[in-house]
């Protein structure tokens, strides 16, 4: 059966400028970081797709080695979006990274202009596309001049195989002398995207302050902090968790007894505002400008559409923001 697209898909999300861009994200990104591999299942994630986008989730973000294995969420998601979403490519933003490893030898991670353009190149043929809307480098390189892994960047803007570029995982430093290089080269930075969680929150000492000073947007990735900020871990450990499986994201470090306290607390304010734990942890980060939307992940339809609730509510009672911090802190 052909898919159509909800009719009211756009009436209720809300939607941001990404940075001093034309380009408008919606608050709620989908991230295929997990769940979206050959080790999982192709009709789970299908429907979790479709109802992203019936609600108004146009912003689909990849990367070159999500999976698992790697790769594989690029080809999965390719397939289902000429199966399903062909007649819609020009209504999503569709992201995609290279700065991990991929492939063995010197060329296969980094960022060298070398491994970039191959990269992009290999996501392009896995989805199926003639172009991204978003190229990210993913990580900053120690050992390559910023100046080439920036020029690799601009270069895919011109060869038409990307139409913006962001940074992944850029301290402040780093950031403003790369997007002082794209800014010469004519290829501005439009997006950046850090890990930032209640639980994460070094972006509050000076990348959220540049990123409004040069006017680039912020997507912060593991809001709920790998699932810690869900009522998941409220009776302890759960044997089917990432933490459980020690997954390599999440471990019991992670995890310590006085951070388990402190979202059994967090979760009282959350009941008190009429919300999940991870509803009102996606709001907390939405209630701040400066963050363009919010990348959520899920592993079944039932999850996305809880962080899709986070939206009916994002603004916060001072005493509240007073009292979250004072727990936090």
């Amino acid at each position: 059966m052909t898919y159509i697209a909800k009719a009211q898909r756009y009436q209720e999300m809300q939607y941001r400028h990404c940075g001093n861009s034309g380009l408008k994200l919606p608050a709620l990104s989908l991230g295929l970081w997990h769940n979206f591999g050959d080790v999982d299942v192709y009709e789970n994630y299908k429907a979790i797709l479709k109802l992203a986008f019936d609600n108004g989730i146009t912003h689909f973000d990849l990367a070159n080695n999500y999976g698992p294995p790697a790769g594989s969420a690029e080809e999965n998601f390719g397939r289902i979006l000429h199966q399903d979403f062909k007649n819609y490519r020009d209504e999503l933003v569709i992201s995609t990274k290279a700065g991990y490893y991929m492939w063995e030898g010197p060329y296969g991670d980094w960022g060298s202009k070398k491994y970039l353009v191959s990269s992009l190149n290999q996501s392009l043929k896995r989805m199926k596309l003639d172009y991204v809307d978003i190229f990210y480098h993913h990580r900053p390189d120690p050992e390559t001049p910023l100046e080439e892994t920036m020029a690799a960047l601009d270069l895919v803007v011109r060869q038409g195989k990307a139409l913006y570029v962001g940074l992944s995982n850029y301290k402040t430093p780093e950031f403003e002398k790369a997007i002082a290089i794209l800014k010469d080269l004519g290829t501005p930075c439009i997006i950046h995207q850090p890990k930032y969680s209640m639980f994460e929150r070094w972006v509050e000492d000076s990348l959220l302050d540049a990123l409004e000073k040069y006017q680039v947007g912020c997507i912060p990735f593991s809001p709920l902090a790998q699932g810690l900020l869900t009522n998941k871990y409220l009776k302890g450990i759960p044997e089917d968790s990432r933490l459980a499986k020690e997954h390599g994201f999440l471990n019991a470090e992670y995890a310590t007894p006085d951070k388990i306290e402190k979202v059994k607390i967090l979760n009282t304010i959350a009941e008190e505002r009429g919300q999940t734990l991870a509803q009102m942890a996606i709001a907390w980060l939405l209630k701040d400008d400066r963050v363009t939307s919010v990348l959520v992940g899920a592993s079944k339809p039932a999850q996305l559409a809880d962080s899709l609730t986070a939206l009916d509510n994002i603004i916060f009672e001072e005493n509240e923001l007073k009292e979250i911090e004072r727990i936090l802190r």
